[in-house]
């Protein structure tokens, strides 16, 4: 048998949804999803969002003048409480671009039911860790996809 790649997840018109299950090593002793692993399910929504629109982070790193992301700042609310064998979605929309920032909004879902949100302002920075304008090729995968 030939074994099958992870999957990226999906695009829905503008937004990306990645299935995420949730496993015990994800919970706390109650049985609830410890706060801090929301960041990790977002991380990946955003990472698996530019890995499905052609962009990886190592070709980020490849280009003649090598870039990668920062969060510099994100505002969580958390709605409802995710239990161990809950099976979410990460819903990922990337807004805008202004100069090296990139604004995204998104969610954790169970269903119907909104667990978790987040706004979340990133930015591109070189290999000495200042700001920089997003490569070319990225803005052009993103430009149909924007607001």
């Amino acid at each position: 048998m030939t074994p099958t790649p992870p999957s990226a997840g999906w695009l829905e018109g503008r937004q990306h949804s990645l299935p995420v299950r949730i496993y015990y090593e994800d919970t706390d002793f109650t049985g609830v999803v410890y706060h801090a692993n929301y960041l990790r399910y977002f991380e990946r929504g955003r990472s698996d969002f530019l890995r499905l629109v052609g962009v990886s982070h190592t070709d980020l790193l490849d280009q003649p003048e090598p870039a990668a992301f920062t969060v510099v700042r994100m505002t969580l609310d958390f709605r409802r409480p995710a239990r161990v064998d809950d099976a979410l979605h990460v819903l990922t929309t990337y807004d805008r671009t202004k100069g090296p920032r990139l604004f995204i909004r998104q969610k954790i879902m169970r269903g119907d039911e909104l667990i978790c949100e987040a706004e979340v302002e990133a930015a591109c920075i070189n290999l000495q860790g200042r700001p920089c304008k997003p490569p070319a090729g990225l803005l052009t995968k993103l430009a149909p996809l924007f607001a």
